[in-house]
């Protein structure tokens, strides 16, 4: 049965923190919709109703400009062993890039990521657990180096150019806010 919470209380943080990976849902009124997973040790928890994680570089940027046009976002946490459970957290989010005047606090709740492109800063409205007995169980064999590699070899210049000409836009031709 669900359940609703009004914040993240120790039990649901606990939770949040002991998961590998995190799936990240947006949409703006009439496009597609966009479901990214998420990886590394990227998500803060930094009270009862507000979460951050480091996004990085990649081949969209679709989270970025859908915040833009209707600030809504879903992120959902679901158990691979047990005990079995799944968590989606509602709410909204900021968009912060490294030219923002609050990156460098954000950005101090992480280690140095190469490729780090935003900071979301989620301000959690509600939280609903459910079951989760229909995933299936699977073992974390680590996360993978390519992405940070990728990126730690291009430099930062480089990457930042990439921004322009392949972060710019949604797929559905949403301005990004990444070029500024």
């Amino acid at each position: 049965m669900a359940k609703f919470f009004d914040e993240i209380n120790d039990k649901l943080a606990e939770f949040i923190r002991s998961q590998k990976v995190f799936f990240v849902a947006t949409a703006d009124e009439s496009g597609r919709i966009n479901l990214s997973p998420k990886g590394y040790d990227a998500l803060s928890i930094l009270d009862s109703n507000r979460i951050i994680w480091m996004n990085l570089s990649g081949s969209g940027n679709e989270t970025a400009a859908h915040l833009r046009v209707a600030n809504r976002i879903t992120l959902m946490f679901c158990s691979f062993v047990d005990p079995p459970l799944i968590l989606r957290v509602y709410g909204t989010a900021e968009t912060v890039h490294p030219r923002d005047e609050n990156w460098n606090e954000l950005s101090g709740h992480f280690d140095d990521f190469a490729g780090a492109r935003q900071i979301f800063d989620v301000r959690v409205d509600s939280l609903q657990t459910s079951c989760g007995f229909g995933v299936p169980y699977f073992d974390f064999a680590g996360q993978r180096d390519k992405l940070i590699e990728h990126y730690a070899a291009k430099g930062v210049e480089a990457t930042e150019k990439g921004w322009s000409t392949k972060n710019a836009k949604s797929i559905d031709g949403l301005d990004t806010g990444i070029t500024g």
